[in-house]
């Protein structure tokens, strides 16, 4: 019996480095399938980047406006009616024959 238990501890010992060699293959390939950057989880990245795409579009359209409203108040040739609205809005100023509408 003894050498039965010698030679099959011989041979589990034999086994140990390629059965701990393919856990660590099987870990790594389920990590690589499932992990978080894994390839599951390439249909979110590109949902998040659809979001983040129209998020930067809007963030687009209100600099054109503010660049817009940035030129219009240019020292050197200021729109006049967009100085009356800034200064009517900042400072709360209203003529007696004139009628404010809070839109807020």
């Amino acid at each position: 019996m003894t050498r039965k238990g010698s030679q099959l501890q011989r041979t589990l010992r034999r086994a140990a480095l390629p059965a701990v060699a393919l856990v660590l293959i099987a870990l790594f390939g389920a990590y690589a399938v499932l992990g978080p950057n894994g390839m599951l989880a390439y249909g979110d990245y590109q949902r998040q980047l659809a979001r983040r795409e129209r998020d930067y579009a809007a963030l687009d359209q209100r600099r054109t406006v503010l660049r817009n409203r940035v030129a219009l108040l240019d020292p050197d040739h200021a729109n006049p009616d967009m100085v009356d609205e800034m200064t009517r809005k900042e400072l709360n100023v209203v003529r007696p024959d004139e009628v404010v509408v809070p839109l807020k």
